[in-house]
């Protein structure tokens, strides 16, 4: 058993798990996380949670951090440059 957490970098788009070593992370938090296109922001949208070695098909990347409120009060520009995507944030972005 491997303790996951599951990560969306688009509204509807697929999930990718994430090690999440010692950070819990909550349902609707956002978290930069270590990805094969580097550095991007994401939503979590599954907490911590133990599932079979199975059902993993690749050594899983890290989560970095939890999004802080200044990383989402950051001007998009530079929200840009460290997640890489414009809609790594969903909508926290309209709130600023």
């Amino acid at each position: 058993m491997k303790e996951i957490v599951g990560v969306r970098f688009k509204s509807v788009g697929k999930i990718y798990y994430f090690s999440p070593g010692d950070i819990q992370a909550n349902v609707g938090d956002h978290a930069i996380v270590e990805t094969v296109r580097g550095v991007e922001c994401g939503e979590v949208v599954i907490a911590n949670r133990q599932i079979e070695d199975n059902e993993i098909s690749s050594p899983l990347k890290p989560i970095i951090r939890i999004a802080t409120e200044a990383d989402m009060k950051t001007p998009l520009p530079m929200l840009v440059k460290m997640c890489g995507r414009t809609d790594c944030l969903s909508l926290k972005i309209m709130e600023l």
